[in-house]
């Protein structure tokens, strides 16, 4: 079975973090979590799944490119997953919520809080960043179900992205592996090539949100809706054309540095992905809101999800990149 045709048999509603837990488990039963990595060659196929994924539902997505993204990690940093595990990736580094390693034999213990941890009460494992004693970053994988952590119900009080259950965890002498050296999760060129994997999912939530427009366009002839379907077209095409010569360019250049790219791609997506959701509401009026259900949960998850991004200060990051450079056709 296709990863299309297993969404198409899903109910798309998901109404906890259980009901998405179960759902990824049966994605990677059915080996449809086993995507081409990023620079691989098939770049553009690993968008388009997450893009698939990302306009059935957010909450899913958010657990299914987390996942597919811990995988890519470890093969990149030459480790090995467990078989049929399920993995969540934590990288949120607030200042007040760190996890600190020390060596503890052929393994690390890990001790203290870490934020944002999606589905961490479904998951079996998870990748996250941590800090050594020589106060540099280092990633570690850990199994969950063990002594020393606990999942607490506390940081998560969302509406929009609810379902995913992003709660804060508590590691108080848990067992890990180091998954390559220090430094390496922001050194590895796959950093920012997974950061454009996280535009594709927010590119295929608002395709599907315009798929909507698109039908209502089609039952009546009204010239202002037709007027906002062909903003959406115009905003939706130069996020695909954007995300395709990423997809080209990561493939043509696997181990080049990625930031300016995937800047670029971020914030064409972005703007575009706002634009979709502005013109969506001002044609369907309130109907969709209220009575179609995915599209209720698409509307309310997708500005949750896109503050992935980091808004203008990921533009200024962008400027910084280009201030001594040119624009050429």
């Amino acid at each position: 079975m296709d990863l299309q045709a297993f969404l198409h048999r899903q109910s798309a509603d998901y109404t906890d973090t259980r009901a998405l837990g179960r759902c990824l488990r049966e994605l990677v039963e059915a080996g449809l979590d086993q995507l081409p990595l990023p620079g691989s060659g098939r770049t553009l196929e690993r968008f388009q799944r997450l893009a698939e994924v990302g306009g059935h539902d957010l909450g899913l997505c958010k657990l299914y490119e987390g996942h597919t993204d811990a995988l890519a990690i470890i093969q990149q940093l030459g480790g090995s997953p467990t078989p049929s595990s399920t993995w969540g990736m934590w990288a949120a580094e607030p200042p007040d919520a760190r996890v600190r390693v020390t060596p503890q034999g052929q393994m690390v213990a890990l001790n203290g809080r870490k934020a944002w941890c999606s589905g961490a009460t479904v998951l079996s494992h998870a990748l996250l960043t941590t800090w050594d004693q020589q106060d540099r970053q280092q990633l570690v994988a850990v199994a969950l179900d063990q002594p020393g952590v606990t999942l607490t119900d506390q940081g998560w009080q969302a509406v929009g992205m609810g379902a995913t259950g992003s709660v804060e965890v508590l590691f108080d002498g848990a067992e890990a592996q180091a998954i390559g050296n220090p430094g390496d999760y922001l050194q590895r060129p796959g950093f920012w090539q997974g950061g454009i994997g996280i535009a594709a999912c927010w590119y295929g939530a608002a395709q599907s949100l315009a798929e909507r427009l698109r039908r209502h366009c089609g039952h009546r002839e009204e010239p202002h809706a037709l007027a906002h379907l062909g903003a959406v077209d115009s905003a939706l095409h130069a996020a695909a054309t954007v995300l395709r010569f990423s997809a080209l360019s990561l493939d043509a250049a696997p181990q080049e540095d990625a930031e300016r790219l995937a800047r670029r791609a971020r914030a064409v997506v972005e703007n575009a992905v706002e634009q979709v959701i502005l013109h969506v509401g001002h044609a369907v009026g309130a109907g969709p809101y209220c009575k179609d259900r995915q599209f209720a949960r698409l509307i309310a998850d997708l500005p949750v999800f896109l503050r992935q991004s980091h808004a203008e200060r990921d533009l200024a990051a962008l400027g910084q990149h280009v201030i001594n450079g040119t624009w050429t056709l």
